[in-house]
């Protein structure tokens, strides 16, 4: 389970976070909306301790991060898995290295059979061949660079995972295609998820919860269902921008085709 509790950080003058409260139960995804630049994977790099609060607590599986010493921390880390924005791949590496560069057990990481078995397996649940292993980063179309940082972030076998914006830059097939592998590796491989993204449809897509990021606090949290029925106002305001999507999937839950004259 991931905790934050009264989580606060400041950057200079500029306040982000502000007494932050969020949790992540075990098995589930949580999408953490927001418009760009409110803080969103900020309050994501507090989880694995890539950035340490001003105050409050993270706490992930019972430990409180900020307080970790070196080596804990290191260790909690070889159990996260961290989707970059922009997949954040060596270009000078080709995707077999990238890929082996998320294998967090030294054991393992030194066994070349064990790492070419891992890769391809990885590769495999991100749905690209294996001859993509060859390949290099600018060889490969946006959306397939987007897969190998998934493909390199569960190497691990990590218990959690983090996406960060991982449909941002994306045409909308490519999109649903990143949204449809969040949802396939929680199922497959049990990992915990936070998805941060500003993207509506995605979220609705593939989360268990929503979680909503506003002037530096968790204004909303709950199911998809919970904020199309939101009377808060500024998660109403958000969710407008893709009213089509959001109407269209309450409908489908909730098998009102508008035959009622709504």
């Amino acid at each position: 389970m991931i905790e934050l509790t009264g989580v606060s950080k400041s950057f200079g003058d500029q306040l982000v976070l502000d007494e932050v409260d969020f949790d992540v139960r075990v098995g589930e995804t949580v999408a953490l909306l927001g418009s760009s630049g409110v803080g969103k994977s900020v309050l994501l790099k507090h989880i694995n301790g890539l950035l340490q609060p001003d105050s409050g607590e993270v706490v992930v599986d019972g430990m409180n991060v900020r307080h970790l010493p070196r080596k804990e921390l290191a260790e909690l880390r070889s159990r996260i898995g961290y989707v970059f924005q922009n997949g954040a791949l060596f270009d000078s590496e080709n995707v077999y290295e990238n890929i082996k560069l998320g294998i967090t057990d030294e054991t393992c990481a030194a066994d070349e059979n064990y790492c070419h078995d891992r890769v391809t397996q990885c590769l495999k649940l991100v749905n690209l061949a294996a001859d993509t292993a060859s390949k290099y980063p600018a060889e490969l179309s946006g959306g397939m660079r987007k897969r190998v940082g998934i493909a390199r972030a569960i190497a691990g076998q990590p218990r959690y995972l983090l996406y960060d914006e991982p449909t941002s830059g994306l045409d909308p097939v490519n999109a649903d295609i990143i949204d449809s592998l969040v949802g396939k590796l929680q199922e497959e491989l049990g990992v915990t998820s936070i998805m941060v993204t500003h993207d509506v449809r995605g979220a609705f897509k593939v989360a268990d919860r929503l979680a909503l990021l506003h002037e530096g606090r968790i204004i909303a949290m709950g199911t998809p269902n919970d904020f199309m029925t939101s009377k808060e106002e500024a998660v109403r305001q958000f969710l407008e921008r893709d009213f089509d999507m959001t109407r269209s999937w309450f409908e489908l839950e909730s098998g009102d085709s508008g035959e009622n004259g709504h």
